[in-house]
């Protein structure tokens, strides 16, 4: 859990950074590319081709590109769209998606997981119940398209793990290959030259986030996400939506319902516990 405490942290600022920095301003297709490149050239050195069977060695590859490579082609758009707390706000069926397709892998249905998963979703719609503006649906559109692929990409990862005895580190650097070829082909199709960083600000934010927020976060994320419950794992996916919005808040001076945001964390962590006491029950 504390895995998980700690990248909610990290990618806290990650939202607002990208929502106020890059958004608008630079090809974000490039944005996304720039990042997972970073975190590859990190993780290239560790990787032990001999090491690792090429069955895993595939879906490694074929997880990243989803759980990433897919997954920043919505999300990064979305913020053309909608503002970040509407992005935030709109991430908060992940848990939902979590738990539906984790039961679909392992052919049951597990209403416990379920009844946590919308519990933390009605926190986090709690936070931002605000009147939607022109685009939402198709930023609410966009922002699912996001959800599902980060979804897909922890349950499958976490059914990984469980398979096969993974050595994180040795062979994590075929997740950020595999979401590389994604965003590869994707600036290759869709990229735009001409709005490339212009400042060293925004070259800044770029290193930050594919140092940062990518090779560290989605490693540590993805490690953390083997080592927890799959309730648990849903409702961690929402303690996001309170802290992207609190640094929103606090740093960027943007302004918020803080009775909300007070209720919802509460409905959010409130969720947390009661998951917490399905685990134990269970032992």
């Amino acid at each position: 859990m504390y895995h998980l405490i700690f990248i909610t942290l990290v990618w806290a600022f990650s939202f607002s950074l990208i929502g106020v920095y890059l958004a608008g301003s630079v090809d974000l297709w490039f944005a996304a590319l720039s990042r997972i490149a970073l975190a590859a050239l990190v993780f290239l050195p560790f990787i032990r081709w001999q090491q690792t069977a090429r069955p895993v060695m595939l879906r490694l590859m074929t997880i990243g590109a989803i759980q990433i490579g897919a997954m920043y082609g919505f999300y990064y758009h979305a913020f053309l769209f909608l503002s970040v707390p509407e992005v935030l706000l709109f991430t908060v069926m992940t848990p939902v998606y979590i738990t539906l397709l984790n039961d679909v892998f392992a052919g049951q249905f597990n209403a416990r997981y379920l009844l946590v998963a919308l519990l933390a979703t009605l926190g986090a719609v709690v936070i931002r119940l605000t009147v939607p503006n022109p685009d939402f649906w198709l930023g609410f559109i966009i922002v699912q398209g996001a959800n599902l692929c980060f979804a897909l990409g922890q349950v499958l990862y976490k059914r990984l793990a469980e398979q096969h005895t993974l050595v994180h580190h040795q062979c994590f650097g075929f997740f950020f290959l595999g979401a590389l070829v994604v965003s590869l082909f994707s600036f290759a199709l869709f990229g735009d030259l001409a709005r490339l960083p212009a400042t060293a600000q925004q070259w800044g934010i770029l290193v930050y986030l594919g140092l940062v927020a990518s090779a560290l976060g989605y490693f540590v994320w993805n490690k953390g996400v083997t080592l927890v419950s799959v309730g648990a794992l849903a409702v961690m996916n929402n303690v996001l939506i309170p802290a992207g919005i609190l640094v929103n808040i606090l740093i960027w001076n943007r302004t918020a319902d803080l009775f909300s945001l007070g209720l919802g964390s509460a409905i959010i962590f409130a969720a947390l516990g009661l998951n917490q006491y399905f685990d134990a029950r269970k032992h």
